[in-house]
């Protein structure tokens, strides 16, 4: 458990590294990453969906959206019959810069997990799924 906790302030410092890459506060950064992920996902988020994820009130997530589109990293759009529904969408732009910034890292990771099987992998997948699971339930219960 001391490896994984090490491993998440890791990553959440390479979120804040990345913020300040970008000009970004690192709130802001945190929403450009939700909406990239929730993209990738297949399933885009609205604003509202986005202040739920990152603990934000509507109005504090206008401010962070605008402040995100007006740096050219966001837009939104209205993709549904219904108009009212509002789909943020990431620019090109900073996926180039992302890309900028975190391929380096793919490629020691790359690096790493060449040495594993992928069984080994596998196995080490279902188990952060599982751990994932079972976080998001206790998060669920707070």
């Amino acid at each position: 458990m001391e490896s994984l906790q090490t491993y998440g302030a890791d990553f959440s410092e390479l979120g804040r590294r990345f913020a300040g890459w970008l000009g970004l506060h690192s709130t802001d950064a945190e929403a450009l990453l939700q909406i990239i992920y929730a993209e990738q996902g297949g399933a885009p988020l609205s604003p509202a969906r986005l202040a739920e994820r990152i603990h934000l009130t509507s109005g504090a997530t206008t401010s962070l959206l605008n402040r995100l589109e007006s740096a050219g990293f966001v837009s939104r759009t209205r993709e549904q019959s219904d108009r009212r529904i509002v789909t943020l969408r990431s620019e090109q732009s900073v996926h180039d810069r992302a890309d900028e910034f975190f391929d380096p890292l793919g490629v020691s990771i790359d690096a790493v997990m060449s040495n594993y099987s992928p069984e080994m992998l596998e196995q080490f997948e279902r188990f952060m799924c599982e751990l994932h699971a079972t976080m998001q339930t206790r998060l669920g219960e707070v």
